[in-house]
């Protein structure tokens, strides 16, 4: 029964044709991705997509989730244990974005630009 799956791969990769992943799938992927990277929920994110020398540009604007400001008076540490300044956050979610669209859709990416648009309270690791 193993063999089935290495026969039905090998020919699939002689078939002609291509593949397609629509530009309303890419967005919600992408979506995801940065909701995930920025602990806000994906309704709170916008994608957009450009052409970039034949590759593709990912522009997100979402708010970024950050603990409650009382919580990191009385604990310094919360800031650290959240992912670091919200330019920290902002910093690595390009990258955690890039390599998570890149890793699920196949699509090369030239690079991810992230505008910070406000944020959201989260308490415990849920966005409120």
């Amino acid at each position: 029964m193993s063999a089935a799956p290495a026969a039905v791969r090998q020919a699939s990769a002689g078939l002609a044709g291509h593949n397609r992943i629509s530009t309303q799938a890419l967005t919600s992927l992408a979506r995801e991705a940065a909701a995930e990277a920025l602990g806000v929920h994906a309704n709170d994110v916008r994608a957009e997509w450009s052409d970039d020398g034949g590759l593709l540009a990912l522009s997100i604007v979402a708010p970024v989730g950050i603990p409650p400001l009382a919580d990191v008076l009385r604990e310094p540490g919360r800031v650290a244990a959240s992912g670091g300044s919200v330019w920290d956050r902002a910093v690595a979610a390009k990258t955690d974005i890039l390599r998570r669209v890149t890793e699920l859709s196949g699509s090369l990416l030239s690079r991810v630009d992230i505008r910070i648009s406000g944020v959201r309270v989260t308490e415990g690791g849920r966005v409120q």
